[in-house]
């Protein structure tokens, strides 16, 4: 059985995000989004082709690559300064 690392969840929202838990020090499995009742959606299967289509609330989707970049340490590459800014792993804002 396998364990979720979990870097967005809420009470209050259908968007969810993680990761399958590894031994390792850096967790290259891929990232899950999780979606319960989307506003709308689309599949599309053919011969070696496959495309799902999701639409997510912008201001949820903005929470999500926030949590996504604190988790990653991505702060720096953003083109911002380091420190306490929105974001950052050290921003005590959620």
């Amino acid at each position: 059985m396998s364990t979720k690392e979990w870097f967005y969840v809420t009470e209050t929202s259908d968007v969810g995000g993680y990761q399958e838990v590894t031994l390792e020090r850096d967790n290259h499995n891929p990232v899950i989004i999780q979606v319960e009742n989307p506003e709308e959606y689309s599949v599309c299967k053919e011969n070696n082709y496959q495309k799902i289509t999701l639409a997510i609330d912008a201001q949820e989707f903005d929470k999500l690559a926030i949590a996504w970049c604190k988790k990653r340490k991505l702060h720096g590459a953003l083109g911002g300064p380091v420190g306490r800014e929105y974001g950052s792993p050290d921003c005590l804002d959620k």
